[in-house]
């Protein structure tokens, strides 16, 4: 039977998605379920492991037969995953010792604020700032908070990684192994060398020896193994955290490409190449995915915690609306004119403020302002926020961003892209794949196992035809606008920093 079908496994913040292509990059069947975070204080933020490894199997039974696929056709593997999120288990048994932390998770910023006066050598070192958004201190935090954690670490009885290391584990019965895109996110591995940092481990208090072995996205990760919904001997070939997957999903692999993700959170990444830029107006300097036997790969990237989490809030937190496409319709119903300005700052500001003290505030409030008025200051602060992302970026690179691509659960939304294209002032497009994260795992799968001859024949495979977006509003709009919402960030960041101390 032709192997002819790729397997990519999406582990999100909210769901787990299963979905099968053909050769042509095509899916044919897929599957998804929601797993959701839960909050068990303020700034906390967790997931439970063994519902993430429970909701993979079924999801992939599933997505087999909405295919048609059986899977003896599979020819490889490609996950792709919410990054950040840190799990500590037992490495016999593969039993978390805790739930895990989720990249939106603040109880570290303490131990963070400890540490700014290494700040410097750390940012240059990793590419990233200190923040309680990375792995390195939330390791820390489960050794030092579970009881004999750090005993059992120091002894070797356990084990440490984000989610790709943990479903890895659990298709392959016992492999130990991340990749470097994923790896890059933890503020332990040297960006220079795509290896773990002995120096950057003591200084976070993290034994060595708990990490997964780093490996290039198109690498071998080992082949499935003891499952109950997969035969064994399946390659595992291809992995890359999402904003990266989604990166080669846009088909963004050349300096200057860029593209931003609108899932829980928002992530905007501006391909550098072969080039480590080191910003200097608060982005990130992270892993590319290397397709195929490049050399590593850079990108600038600005991550915005809360997008789509802000019409989950909506829906849920408020009850405005019954379900998340609806906020659409009742934004278009907003006085356009409106100055009530949210600031979505529901679990801190990330780039380019990086305030984690920060919480969502809604200013302009009068007793004409109408629940629709909120609608769109909710999607306006999701685009306001973008906004700011690519001001820095472009500072950062000197040059301007031609024209972005866009994807995930937001960008189905014509009023928001519509106001994000005028906040930015040129046009974007929309991918005609809503999910190019799953999409690009696919794409460095298919590149590991030689699916096709070379990373030119694959990317030639991704769709064309997306919808593009013009500005409908001119410059004296798009000023204003930016000013009360600089006017609004500054006032929220000043406030809350006053209350911290």
């Amino acid at each position: 039977m032709a192997r002819d079908h790729l397997l990519v496994i999406d582990q999100g913040t909210t769901s787990t998605r299963v979905i099968i292509y053909d050769t042509k990059l095509q899916a044919v069947g897929q599957a998804q379920v929601e797993v959701l975070p839960t909050y068990p204080r303020s700034g906390w933020v967790e997931h439970d492991p063994e519902a993430l490894i429970a909701s993979v199997g079924s999801q992939v039974t599933t997505a087999l037969l909405n295919a048609r696929v059986r899977a003896e056709q599979i020819a490889a593997i490609g996950i792709t995953n919410q990054r950040e999120t840190t799990i500590v288990w037992d490495r016999e048994t593969g039993r978390a010792i805790a739930p895990a932390l989720v990249w939106q998770d603040r109880r570290t910023a303490d131990a963070c604020d400890k540490l700014r006066d290494k700040e410097e050598w750390i940012s240059k070192a990793t590419g990233l700032v200190i923040d309680p958004y990375f792995s390195a201190t939330k390791i820390a935090w489960l050794l030092d908070n579970v009881p004999g954690a750090r005993r059992r670490a120091e002894a070797g009885e356990l084990a440490a990684g984000t989610v790709d290391t943990l479903v890895i584990r659990h298709l392959t019965s016992g492999e130990h192994l991340t990749d470097s895109t994923n790896a890059s996110r933890t503020l332990l591995m040297d960006l220079a060398t795509d290896e773990w940092s002995g120096e950057l481990c003591n200084v976070f208090g993290v034994p060595i020896g708990l990490l997964a072995e780093i490996r290039p996205s198109t690498g071998d990760f080992g082949a499935t193994r003891g499952l109950d919904y997969l035969p064994d001997g399946i390659p595992i070939r291809g992995v890359a955290g999402d904003q990266q997957a989604s990166l080669v999903g846009q088909g963004c692999l050349h300096d200057g490409q860029a593209k931003c993700t609108y899932g829980t959170g928002a992530f905007l990444l501006a391909h550098t190449g072969g080039r480590i830029v080191r910003s200097q107006r608060g982005l990130i300097t992270t892993r590319a995915a290397s397709v195929g036997e490049e050399p590593p790969q850079y990108a600038l990237e600005g991550s915005v915690f809360i997008a789509g989490a802000a019409v989950q809030w909506f829906r849920d937190g408020l009850k405005a609306i019954g379900s998340a496409a609806e906020i659409g319709d009742l934004a278009l119903r907003g006085d356009p004119d409106c100055e009530v300005v949210f600031v979505p700052a529901l679990t801190g500001l990330g780039a380019p403020h990086w305030e984690p003290s920060a919480r969502g505030t809604i200013f302009g409030l009068t007793r004409a302002t109408s629940m629709a008025d909120i609608a769109r200051a909710v999607l306006e602060g999701v685009a306001f926020q973008i906004g700011d992302l690519i001001t820095a970026i472009e500072d950062d690179l000197g040059d301007s961003l031609k024209r972005l691509r866009v994807d995930g659960g937001m960008s189905r939304s014509d009023p928001f892209l519509q106001f994000q294209t005028d906040v930015l002032g040129q046009p974007l497009d929309r991918s005609p794949q809503a999910e190019s994260t799953a999409l690009g795992a696919a794409l460095l799968a298919g590149v590991g196992i030689g699916l096709w001859p070379d990373r030119e024949a694959a990317v030639a495979l991704l769709q064309s035809g997306g919808r593009t977006f013009e500005p409908a509003r001119g410059y004296e709009w798009r000023a204003r606008a930016l000013e009360r919402w600089r006017r609004a960030v500054e006032t929220a960041m000043g406030h809350y920093r006053k209350e911290r101390r």
